[in-house]
């Protein structure tokens, strides 16, 4: 299901809330690690369990992701954001983090006269498990993409040629110029949605996406949409003379071992399956009744449960092994299923044209409203209308997932991206900073809606030119969270923004002229200088803002000093004048 009806997936975070008996115990593996742990060439594990020290994160920030996480547990504010999740972090080859909290099935029923769950009998409620499995909604797209990718790397099918001349019938309405690489960055032209579901036969749906006319020209605009991945679904089993479920099967989660992950799983896996929603007319677009074990997606259901767009099941673990494939450039173990080349194509933006939807090859990149301070704009992920989300950064080599049952027992509880944002910050304060000439550094910290500010003692600077100089690493939410270096000569009353340099290491110098620093800096300390105005009592200090939405990993400053020829009027290595720096918000960090 698109995760709205005509706004973006990233409007969807802010809120916008939108459509789309006796138990056996499942036949499956029992512990996730030994199920799929897949072996690199050496036949060591590319995958284990392990601590925050092995895997290079910060214990401190995993133990308040799982708090985090389990504060939407509860009314947040009215209702709870889920019914329970299951949680994954990592970093390198190591998990970390694997924690369920939590129910996977709750609820028998939605009361829409009194807007309560009606929960099951406490004995047929069943808890998260590490392995419970969950309908991962439009995460399913990624599965789909990478398929794609794999019939292009094999020449199969070429990303700039029209879908047209793979499926003939595709080109009327008007879309005989929509290329294979508008329909993985979602730039065909589409309307986000349709319900297909309503047509009687399979193809008759697949006839009203041939006879689909486009909202605008391809290549014009970006619109998400699950028509998109529907019609690459239907080129993809052209090319190939087969399924979509047995080309997931046999491309990619047999070759990395992920027993866990299929469409339609069978009756036998629903006691480890979440359920999702009591689905019924009107929230719904069928009358369905508790879904537990089959797909959400309602076109997804009418397509027979396997769609480019929708409908597979997987686990955490499972998702680790695939986020680690892809950071591993394609392989796992003894496996390849792409190459290097071809997983680059998945993390680089192709959307330049449509700056805040940035998309690779099936992936979208940088986008705060869910990956929180983990964005960059390599920074690769999706998210899912059932509550699901997987966030994988190159930069930190870390991984993240989020499965989470948030339409259970209806989607009208949930709102907005909340508990994917905290995890991703707590993911991302996890990876250290180190200072970058001592053993400690300023931090601004992480608040949203916050003002910290790092001001020097005054200094006379009126007669000669002083400079400052320090290091300086930020990441922050492009725009709308920013550092600025300031300077007041009346004590505070006024504050002027002051000019800076900055040169990365290996880099070339970049000018600041407004005094102000925001958005991606690469993650690397870069060297500062300023000159200073000239005034008899002047204070510089750093003051960093963020709006209320969302952040990015912060700003970080070491080795403050301000020289005037050969004199140092302040430099914090010296005791003294580090006691004389009063920082509000900021905090000495070791990293």
């Amino acid at each position: 299901m698109a995760d709205a009806r005509g706004i973006s997936r990233r409007h969807m975070g802010l809120g916008a809330v939108a459509l789309g008996g006796g138990l056996a115990f499942a036949s499956l593996p029992a512990d996730p690690a030994a199920a799929a742990a897949p072996t690199r060439g050496d036949g060591r594990p590319a995958l284990r369990h392990g601590s925050a020290r092995e895997a290079g994160l910060l214990p401190g920030p995993l133990k308040q992701l799982v708090a985090d996480a389990e504060a939407f547990l509860q009314p947040s504010p009215r209702h709870s954001w889920y019914a329970g999740a299951v949680l994954l972090a990592g970093r390198g080859r190591t998990v970390a983090l694997h924690k369920p909290i939590g129910m996977a099935v709750r609820y028998q029923a939605y009361d829409e006269e009194t807007d309560t769950g009606v929960e099951f009998p406490p004995d047929r409620q069943i808890p998260m498990a590490e392995d419970t499995v969950f309908d991962l909604a439009s995460v399913s797209k990624l599965f789909t993409s990478i398929l794609a990718v794999q019939q292009i790397e094999r020449g199969r099918i070429e990303l700039e040629a029209p879908v047209a001349s793979y499926l003939p019938d595709f080109g009327r309405a008007g879309k005989q110029d929509v290329t294979i690489r508008h329909l993985l960055t979602h730039t065909s032209g589409f309307r986000a949605w349709i319900p297909l579901y309503t047509a009687p036969t399979y193809e008759e749906k697949v006839q009203r996406v041939y006879d689909e006319a486009l909202a605008g020209p391809p290549g014009t605009a970006y619109l998400y949409s699950d028509l998109n991945l529907i019609s690459l679904q239907l080129v993809l089993e052209h090319v190939t003379g087969r399924r979509l479920d047995v080309l997931l099967r046999e491309e990619i989660t047999e070759p990395l071992g992920m027993r866990r992950t299929r469409y339609n799983p069978p009756a036998s896996w629903k006691p480890k399956i979440a359920a999702t929603e009591d689905a019924r007319r009107p929230w719904s677009g069928l009358d369905r009744g508790l879904v537990w074990g089959e797909v959400h997606d309602e076109n997804a259901y009418s397509l027979g449960g396997v769609a480019g767009h929708a409908g597979v099941f997987s686990d955490a673990w499972d998702l680790a092994v695939l986020a680690r494939t892809l950071l591993d450039g394609g392989v796992c173990g003894r496996k390849r299923i792409l190459r290097p080349e071809s997983v680059e194509l998945m993390f680089t933006d192709f959307n330049t044209a449509f700056p805040g939807d940035e998309h690779g090859l099936g992936f979208e990149l940088y986008q705060h409203w869910y990956m929180g301070a983990m964005a960059t704009p390599r920074t690769a992920g999706h998210t899912g209308f059932t509550g699901t989300a997987l966030v994988l950064d190159p930069t930190t080599d870390s991984f993240l997932v989020v499965l989470g049952n948030s339409v259970h027992p209806v989607r009208s509880w949930r709102s907005g991206s909340a508990p994917r944002v905290a995890a991703a910050n707590q993911l991302a304060r996890a990876v250290p900073v180190r200072p970058a000439r001592g053993r400690t550094a300023w931090f601004s910290g992480m608040a949203s809606a916050a003002t910290a500010t790092l001001a020097l003692p005054a200094l006379d600077t009126s007669s000669g030119v002083a400079r400052l100089s320090c290091a300086l690493w930020w990441d922050t939410e492009p725009k709308a969270d920013v550092l600025v270096l300031e300077s007041s000569a009346d004590g505070g009353t006024t504050w002027e923004p002051v000019p800076f340099t900055t040169r990365r290491p290996g880099g070339t110098a970049e000018a600041h002229p407004t005094g102000t620093a925001t958005g991606w800096s690469g993650r690397v300390w870069h060297d500062l200088t300023a000159e200073l105005p000239a005034a008899p009592g002047l204070v510089v200090r750093w003051r960093y803002t963020t709006d209320r939405l969302y952040v990015g990993r912060g700003a970080y400053v070491d080795g403050l000093r301000v020289e005037k020829g050969r004199r140092r009027l302040f430099d914090e290595a010296r005791p003294a004048d580090a006691a004389r720096l009063r920082a509000e918000g900021w905090s000495r960090e070791t990293g």
